[in-house]
């Protein structure tokens, strides 16, 4: 019987086993792509930090003092304790490529990260033999000596804190990751040649073999200065994990939302084909199959749709996974895993749980068409395909309001695990609210029409229709609305995100020239600051220093701002949210982005200590402003109190207004002419409008596989809307016969199917923006606080909204007519021959 019938409508069952693969598909593809940056992530930051047990990392780029390292070397339990400076550098002739470079002792790294060792290497380059310990000695990655363009026995100038040295290449690290760019120096030429004297950034520790780790990490910790922090490989773990934890989620979860829509447009095509056959399977309950026999072929139907779709969703999968890496990179766009090329593995654990998922939508969007099957009354259904609900009672909306009500509910749940888990449940909820409670809206919506006076033959006979045959309505609704509502939903989440961004944007570039140099370790002198302060066309300039701070080692650091903001008054500077509070005398104020206040639970009048200086101190949290830049935090501080806690004079950015009538590009000419040799190449100039477009940019490609699984997910639901229409009007040719016969004309027949279609396209589109635009707020005040730890307002498209909906008007208007042609061509006589 199944078999027949899929011969019979090949197309419903392609669409169906289709709709099912593409939401495999699109799930499987982000998860492999996720897994395998992660995984790639994780072997380069393996390569950076090599092979110890522990490591003490600095909480800044500063570093802490080297005295450190001897006081931990003594401590029970650690066999060796390796110094290292880890700095960011970039090549400084041309080759504006960043690397990592370590200076490491050769002696105790040998011991404690031999993989940061380089080869042995002949001197015939050289024409001696090279050694590591020449202060102008480098040894590069594979990767590192790809981005500098440079081999074995040449020479790379690399510029690092603000400072330039040149060194010789020798052997390779053979230890570096493939795609990580390393380069590793003797620790004293570090030192010496990039003004860290007396500072490190790191010290690896390998523990002794009988050492209880346990009480190696609170004799480490309890000798710790509050500018470094001890860092094991379970929260190394954990902070790379974090980085991009919740952009994989959320791609994860909208990956669903296509699979979920898939399982709308399997039940549109069971449900078809439940009244199409009513007759077929009413005499086979009467020749004596039971109605538990009924439900378990259309469940076995169910799950092979499911069981075909998801074998063919996780090849697609795989080969998406592998096109994505190659198109948007291992970060999907999102800006996390930039510049990786992370490799692509089959995980087959996954794919299992891919295909089982698969296979459960289907089986679920098969359960109440099998239900509705059961139920039916074997004696009426011989007689009549049509609709089996009384068109007499009227739809009850308490299901639907359950659901949506369940869903308010979840929504306001507090994150699972750190993540919107609740806010995806949500809108789960809120979309089988809305598409349940559809049947009653559209009985509320066409009542007024069934009252006119004197309509259109054409206008009369479909609303006739429409009321007369409420379930086929319902299934018909069930996929617009879906689609409509997920539409919605994203397009206005992503409206608002957009534009809050470009007003904050602007509300954060008031002046007209920002200056900032490539090194964020550099920084201009006080006699630098005043040369650019009286540079031609300059009227005000005002410098910044931004650095990153580890305030936790599981988490990702948070950048540290300093820059001049009046403590009475912080709103000229920072957009500020909420009130503001003074600080008491004597106490440092300090303002926190909103993600900071999030990820750390601090409020407005909250104290906790901070590291300046090398010294945790005691700040007060005066305000919290929005800043969309830096998902995992920002601290602001007036400049005054940086340079008095830290010592550190130096800035590494500046915003710059002009005098009235001067040209931008050649104050920043002059201003470039004005700096120091050695920083000129390093500074970059922008305008405002620049820095917006590169932004908004960077924002269109993080949400490139938002916009496209949007895309899809519509697609799939617009493509059931469609198979519906052709169905169910293919399946009314009696109907159109007996109208045939009664005087009805065949363009009268096509005007009242446009009309059908035009007015449930009018009903879907109305729940399913008013559903769309409620499941937004979930998205905006709900997921992205909980993902990302910051808010905006919402701004819906009106313009593409209204577009869309008038679009959707027409197709299924346009769907029902072009159905219908077909279906009207027969002959009356034909069409009603089984009545005969």
């Amino acid at each position: 019987m199944i078999a027949g019938e899929w011969r019979a409508r090949p197309g419903r069952v392609v669409l169906a086993i289709l709709a099912i693969a593409v939401g495999v598909a699109l799930g499987f593809a982000v998860h492999l792509v996720n897994r395998s940056a992660l995984d790639e992530f994780g072997r380069a930051l393996q390569a950076v930090n090599g092979d110890a047990d522990l490591q003490v990392h600095s909480v800044s780029a500063a570093g802490f003092a080297e005295g450190l390292y001897p006081i931990l070397a003594r401590l029970d339990g650690v066999a060796v304790a390796s110094p290292v400076v880890e700095l960011d550098a970039r090549g400084a002739d041309g080759a504006a490529r960043d690397i990592t470079l370590l200076g490491v002792d050769i002696l105790r790294a040998a011991q404690a990260t031999p993989s940061l060792i380089a080869s042995p290497v002949s001197g015939a380059a050289f024409g001696s033999q090279a050694s590591p310990f020449d202060a102008d000695t480098i040894s590069l990655s594979r990767a590192a000596l790809a981005a500098l363009g440079r081999r074995a026995g040449e020479s790379v100038t690399l510029t690092a804190a603000g400072r330039t040295a040149t060194f010789r290449i020798a052997g390779p690290l053979a230890g570096a990751g493939e795609g990580q760019g390393l380069g590793v120096v003797d620790i004293a030429a570090a030192q010496w040649r990039f003004g860290q004297l007396g500072r490190l950034q790191r010290i690896d520790l390998k523990l002794a073999p009988a050492a209880n780790r346990e009480a190696v990490e609170a004799a480490v910790s309890w000798v710790l200065p509050a500018d470094a922090e001890l860092v094991t490989a379970h929260n190394a773990a954990q902070r790379s994990d974090s980085l991009s934890r919740a952009y994989r989620v959320n791609l994860e979860m909208l990956s669903m939302v296509a699979l979920l829509t898939g399982g709308f447009l399997v039940y549109s095509a069971q449900s078809l084909s439940v009244t199409l056959r009513r007759p077929q399977f009413a005499l086979v309950r009467v020749l004596g199959v039971a109605r538990r026999g009924l439900l378990t072929q259309l469940f076995i139907e169910g799950a092979t749709v499911g069981v075909g779709g998801a074998a063919l969703g996780i090849a697609l999968g795989f080969g998406l996974a592998g096109l994505a890496l190659r198109l948007l990179g291992g970060d999907l766009g999102g800006g996390v895993f930039a510049g990786s090329h992370p490799h692509l593995a089959f995980a087959p654990i996954a794919a299992a749980v891919f295909m089982g998922l698969g296979v459960a939508v289907a089986l679920a969007g098969s359960l109440l068409p099998a239900l509705e099957a059961g139920r039916a009354q074997p004696a009426i259904a011989l007689k009549t395909a049509g609709d089996v609900i009384d068109p007499e009672r009227r739809p009850s909306p308490a299901l639907g309001a359950g659901l949506l009500g369940a869903g308010a509910a979840a929504a306001l749940a507090p994150p699972i695990l750190g993540l919107p888990l609740a806010g995806y449940a949500a809108m789960a909820l809120m979309l089988a609210g809305g598409v349940a409670a559809t049947p009653w809206l559209a009985r509320r919506l066409l009542a007024p029409l069934r009252h006119l006076s004197r309509p259109a033959p054409p206008l009369a006979l479909a609303i006739a229709r429409l009321w007369g045959a409420p379930g086929q309505a319902a299934v018909a609704l069930c996929g617009i609305v879906a689609s409509v509502s997920l539409m919605v939903a994203m397009a206005t989440m992503v409206s608002s995100f957009r534009g809050s961004v470009e007003s904050w944007l602007t509300q954060i570039l008031p002046s007209d020239v920002y200056l900032r140099l490539d090194s964020a370790d550099a920084g201009l002198d006080r006699a630098a600051q005043r040369a650019l302060a009286a540079a031609p066309g300059v009227a005000h300039i005002s410098f910044r220093r931004t650095t990153l701070l580890r305030l936790r080692a599981d988490r990702p650091p948070v950048a540290l701002t300093a820059t001049a903001i009046d403590a009475a008054h912080p709103e000229r500077t920072l957009p500020i949210l909420g009130r503001t509070r003074a600080a008491p005398a004597g106490a440092v104020p300090v303002w926190l982005s909103e993600p900071m206040a999030r990820l750390y639970d601090r409020r407005v009048g909250d104290t906790f200590p901070l590291a300046l200086g090398g010294v945790a101190r005691p700040v007060f949290v005066a305000g919290i402003w929005r800043d969309y830049a830096r998902q995992f935090g920002a601290i602001a501080i007036t400049d005054t109190d940086y340079t008095r806690l830290t010592g550190d004079a130096g800035r590494g950015e500046a915003a710059i207004d002009l005098k009235p009538g001067a040209a931008p590009a050649a104050v920043m000419r002059a201003l470039r002419e004005t700096l120091p040799p050695g920083l000129a190449t390093e500074v970059s100039f922008a305008q405002p409008r620049q820095i917006r477009a590169i932004a908004l940019r960077l924002f269109d490609r993080s949400f490139a596989a938002t916009y496209a699984l949007e895309a899809i997910a519509i697609g799939i639901g617009l493509s059931g809307v469609a198979a519906t229409f052709s169905a169910q009007t293919l399946a009314r040719a009696k109907e159109f016969g007996m109208l045939r016969h009664i005087g009805v004309r065949r363009g009268q027949l096509l005007t009242m199917l446009a009309i059908e279609g035009a007015l449930l396209g009018a009903v879907g589109v109305a729940a399913g923006l008013s559903l769309g635009v409620t499941m937004s707020q979930v998205l905006i005040h709900v997921i992205n606080p909980q993902s990302f730890n910051w808010t905006m307002e919402t701004r819906l498209p009106w313009l593409l909204l209204g577009s869309l909906a008038m679009a959707l008007i027409a197709a299924a208007a346009g769907t029902a007519v072009l159905s219908g042609r077909s279906a009207t061509a027969a002959s009356a006589v034909n069409a009603v021959r089984e009545d005969w």
